[in-house]
């Protein structure tokens, strides 16, 4: 309700007008199928049932589409909610009204006295009953449990006002709203609550209402052509009012053309609230069976345009500011170096702990910053909406940190923090799977990110095997690769570091880097060389180098392993070939130069190698390391035949399997490529106002 109070004028008219014009063409739409379907009945009701079907706009349903097409935080979805939810609270007052006319039997008095108990109860509600719903949410505070008593009060407390409205003579449903309405929604009370019952509630009484639904529409009885005339007309009044009506008030409020069209569809959503009024008609009996199928088609219809339509009509472009460091690789090395750290569970936290304590160097250089995001699923579950509403309102469903946070997972990386000389912002994405890469890749835009870490989508079993934690997460990790605007390394995690955070002193890893050449060669090279300045870290650079007049593929033909296979192609041929080389030379020499100032944390080793077997064997040597970071596209032939992860590269794939190692983690390394990027999910625009944290160090 608070948030209703504070709609704006834009959400308020376009709410206010999305009722009013469906509802006179709904009292319109009445008159007719009076006139030919619904001969025998109640006018008023009629009218006014008929008003109501026509005009509402699902709130539930609306919610949910809006979090599936990512525009739950953007500006239409704010206004589309705003006004949703005055058209909600709206629809269910003129549904008490539709139904205390119709229980009226011909006496007048009957539905004023109805409507002035229904506000008494109302009344009643607000001023008796939410003082003790706020007595027992201030005793339930964040991160204890909820006593069961408070729950069953609550339920209690449903089903009496339930008994009451009906006793009353408006619907048991109308009580139940109420409460729901005035339940208290600061504070972890109402969660638990929605925790609690939602199960119940989507998982057996929503099914079981709809499959009575079902039963009681009779397609059957929509026969003939003036019956088929009917629905089309039906259907056309309810998409003409709100959409055309909403398309006017938006531009007439100056909201742009293509947003004001995206509304009109969205505000056009039907759903539950939609059925329970054509099921409290008929069972009213004011809508005979023909009538009711013949709305319940419309509502049907309506829903499912919604968003085939927003999607073509409105897919809102990404816009950010472009910044310069996209890759480790870089010119000045003192400057900060930015990483997108992403998890799915618990068991990814403390190796990525680790490699973010093994990467922070600790010269006199630029600081690390961090920032760690937990990759959540959009579930069917009503809560789900509820944790995107706690989104930031920047069109992105992800929030930061918040003092009171009680997740564990951030609590991990805030210990760590306040440990380390390193910036770690904690945020969460709560997104459907086969999307979330969007996610991913324009906060990495938008944080200014060097580079993306991603969990291999296997994890090691404690017999060694690698179990998949899902196809949905491969094709997550090989979208990211595709789209993402910096450099990716995808963290294949066999316990570095053991299964707890290591401390600073007791870091002591042996990191080995294959170098083969290539551009992201490099870039796994210069990441090595950043986590040599730990005093705990042992790197161990081994250059492979073919014969005189050879090549490291060995006469294989160098495919272009990519995970998408439009956008990028590795190519190995002209002049690429030589400008690579001369980028290897020149990379080569400088840490050469390093490692002379740092024997004691640097090593290297030239391995010559006549064959693909000889590759596999220096490999093999290397897997008693702790973690090897290898390039994902070097010049190197294939070195296993076959392999459920092409997208890790000729040489990762090989490293992925449990046939290498057990105890190695491996990190494969994809270097930004600006040539490849494009179809960039962020438009860059150069006058694009900069939206960094205003306590965050700039790049």
């Amino acid at each position: 309700m608070r948030a209703i109070r504070r709609t704006g004028h834009k959400a308020l008219a376009i709410a206010l007008c999305g009722i009013t014009v469906p509802f006179v063409l709904g009292i319109g739409t009445s008159f007719a199928l009076r006139a030919t379907v619904s001969k025998g009945a109640e006018p008023v009701s009629f009218l006014v049932f008929m008003g109501v079907a026509l005009s509402i706009t699902a709130f539930p349903v609306l919610a949910r589409i809006l979090a599936e097409l990512k525009l739950l935080t953007t500006d239409v979805g704010r206004i589309a909610m705003s006004a949703a939810a005055v058209n909600d609270v709206a629809a269910w007052i003129l549904l008490a009204l539709a139904i205390a006319i119709s229980g009226s039997n011909g006496s007048p008095f009957v539905p004023l006295w109805v409507l002035l108990s229904g506000v008494a109860f109302v009344i009643f509600a607000v001023f008796a009953i939410r003082p003790l719903l706020v007595a027992m949410a201030n005793r339930s505070p964040e991160g204890e449990p909820v006593k069961e008593v408070y729950i069953c009060i609550t339920l209690t407390l449903v089903l009496a006002c339930s008994f009451v409205t009906d006793t009353i003579g408006i619907h048991a449903l109308f009580g139940a709203f109420v409460i729901g309405t005035i339940m208290p929604k600061e504070g972890s009370f109402s969660v638990v609550m929605i925790e609690k019952i939602e199960d119940l509630v989507s998982g057996l009484f929503l099914p079981l209402f709809f499959v009575s639904s079902g039963l009681k529409t009779n397609v059957a009885t929509i026969s003939g052509g003036l019956s088929w005339a009917m629905l089309v007309l039906v259907i056309f009044n309810a998409c003409f009012g709100k959409i055309v009506g909403t398309i006017v008030v938006s531009l007439t409020c100056k909201v742009p053309s293509q947003e004001a069209v995206a509304l009109g569809f969205l505000m056009n959503t039907k759903g539950l609230v939609e059925l329970i009024v054509l099921n409290i008609g008929k069972d009213r009996k004011v809508l005979n069976d023909q009538a009711f199928a013949i709305c319940v088609l419309m509502a049907l219809f309506t829903t499912f345009i919604t968003t085939p339509i927003v999607m073509a009509v409105y897919k809102p472009a990404r816009r950010g500011a472009p910044y310069k460091h996209r890759t480790i690789q870089r010119r000045d090395p003192d400057t900060e170096l930015r990483m997108l750290a992403c998890f799915h569970t618990t068991r990814n936290i403390p190796t990525l702990i680790n490699l973010i304590e093994s990467s922070r160097g600790i010269r006199k250089r630029g600081k690390l910053c961090i920032y760690a995001m937990h990759l959540m699923e959009l579930s069917e579950r009503s809560s789900a909406i509820t944790m995107v509403h706690k989104a930031r309102k920047n069109g992105m469903p992800f929030w930061n940190k918040k003092p009171d946070d009680k997740d564990q997972m951030i609590i991990a990386f805030q210990a760590y923090e306040k440990l380390r000389s390193v910036n770690v912002r904690p945020m969460t994405a709560i997104s459907a799977l086969n999307s979330i890469h969007e996610d991913i890749c324009t906060s990495a835009h938008q944080k200014r990110a060097a580079m993306i870490i991603l969990p291999f989508h296997k994890h090691q079993r404690v017999d060694g095997s690698m179990e998949s934690l899902g196809h949905s997460l491969h094709v997550m990790n090989q979208l990211v690769l595709s789209h993402a605007p910096c450099s990716v390394g995808i963290l294949v995690d066999r316990g570095l570091g053991g299964t707890s955070q290591v401390q600073a002193s007791d870091v002591s890893y042996k990191v080995v880097v294959p170098f083969f050449g290539g551009r992201d060669d490099r870039e796994a090279l210069c990441y090595g060389m950043r986590m040599a300045e730990h005093p705990g870290i042992l790197l161990n650079v081994v250059k492979f180098v073919p014969p005189p007049g050879a090549s490291l593929a060995f006469g294989a033909k160098l495919v272009g392993m990519s995970s998408n296979k439009d956008k990028k192609a590795m190519e190995v041929v002209g002049g690429s070939y030589y400008d690579d080389k001369q980028q290897d030379d020149q990379l080569w020499s400088e840490f050469l130069s390093a490692c002379n100032n740092n024997q004691e944390s640097m090593k290297y080793e030239q391995k010559l190698v006549a064959s693909k077997g000889d590759i596999e064997a220096a490999l093999k040597e290397m897997n008693r390391s702790n973690l090897i970071l290898v390039g994902r596209m070097p010049s190197v032939g294939p070195l296993v035949s076959r392999s459920d992860c092409p997208e890790l590269g000729p040489v990762g794939s090989y490293m992925a399997s449990s046939d290498f190692s057990t105890v190695t983690s491996v990190m494969v390394i994809q270097q930004y490529n600006p040539s490849t990027d494009i179809h960039p999910l962020v438009m860059e625009e150069f006058d694009y106002p900069d939206k960094l944290e205003p306590n965050a160090p700039r790049s």
